[in-house]
């Protein structure tokens, strides 16, 4: 006898479907919740016991090691000492319970205790929260130093002891304007493609084929529109190479890419985009376009002499292919910092 069977999608079963992801999604949720509680509060009686005389080189090399093997026995897996280490700088990073956000998970918190500025593990965390990274996203953002880049980016565009303060005395995101939303450099390490020999099809369509990947680099509120968008006019058609729109800042960013440093004549062609943008594609709710060149290399003489140095709506940002290691990614924010500071000097002694 033939078991009879629904087809794969009706409102019965949609709706079961639905129930059933919308009930594990909460099961899961709460037992992450659990788990970081939980952990929480062995870190804290880790912490306690440990602060009734005995040194932390003692405590170290003995109680927590004979801990894990109790435990590890008892309970399975996940108590080995490491584990147990990270409880306890757990409970240190986040002594009121009240700060402990449970929409994160216990390898967000692994990744956050890592960091040992106070303050940009706090804003990582936020960020992560409400971006919903996953684990491995916030990991990446961490390696990349995306915190660092931020500050970095806004440095060239503002004096720079307002950032300094910001990077010292405050938490909060960055003053959410469209300089704050693009970045310099954009890293496309996920790619996987050779920095020489390189083609601009090549590149635009390794970014398409790992497009999360791409928005997640983007930053805030980006989705992606259409890759080569047609611009009809009377004298023939020109093609955008990446569209997308920013729903925070309620507008479209076109970015073309280039496989050299940057020219003035992109600079030039990305004015003329943005400008047929505005007249053909642009609605009336929406916000002006922001046109965004994509180079192996800035140019600071172009970005200085050319249209880039007084509008609020073309952007140059240089991006990588290869990730650095972060010494390499340190220097070269403390060698932009440097050179800020000197046209800085530069600009008060003309005064």
């Amino acid at each position: 006898m033939t078991t009879p069977s629904l087809p794969s999608s009706t409102p019965l079963l949609d709706n079961i479907r639905t129930l059933l992801t919308a009930g594990r999604k909460q099961v899961a949720l709460a037992v992450n919740s659990a788990m970081v509680q939980t952990y929480w509060q062995i870190g804290r009686l880790i912490v306690e016991d440990e602060q009734q005389g005995q040194t932390r080189a003692e405590y170290g090399k003995g109680t927590l090691k004979a801990l894990s093997a109790s435990l590890t026995k008892e309970f399975g897996k996940g108590f080995d000492s490491s584990n147990l280490r990270n409880m306890r700088l757990f409970y240190l990073a986040y002594p009121n319970c009240d700060a402990v956000r449970h929409e994160l998970s216990w390898t967000h918190y692994r990744s956050l205790l890592r960091i040992d500025n106070p303050l940009a593990r706090q804003w990582y965390m936020n960020e992560a929260i409400s971006q919903a990274w996953s684990a491995r996203a916030l990991e990446r953002q961490i390696g990349a130093l995306y915190y660092e880049r931020l500050l970095s980016t806004q440095a060239k565009q503002q004096d720079l002891q307002p950032v300094i303060d910001e990077a010292n005395h405050k938490t909060t995101a960055l003053a959410l304007t469209v300089k704050d939303y693009l970045r310099d450099p954009y890293i496309f390490d996920f790619l996987g493609l050779p920095s020489v020999s390189l083609q601009e099809s090549e590149l635009e369509q390794a970014l398409i084929d790992n497009l999360q990947k791409f928005l997640l680099e983007l930053g805030k509120g980006f989705a992606f529109v259409e890759r080569q968008q047609r611009i009809v006019t009377e004298d023939g058609d020109f093609f955008i190479d990446l569209v997308f729109y920013n729903f925070h800042l309620k507008c479209f960013l076109l970015i073309d890419l280039k496989m050299h440093k940057l020219s003035h004549q992109d600079v030039g062609q990305m004015d003329m985009y943005v400008r047929m943008y505005e007249e053909k594609k642009r609605r009336s709710d929406d916000n002006p376009t922001i046109g965004l060149i994509l180079c192996t290399d800035n140019n600071r003489t172009v970005a200085k002499y050319s249209v880039l140095n007084d509008s609020e709506h073309l952007f140059a940002s240089k991006y990588m292919l290869e990730l650095p290691s972060e010494e390499e990614l340190r220097h070269q924010l403390e060698k932009e910092r440097q050179q800020l500071l000197a046209q800085q000097g530069q600009t008060n002694n003309d005064y």
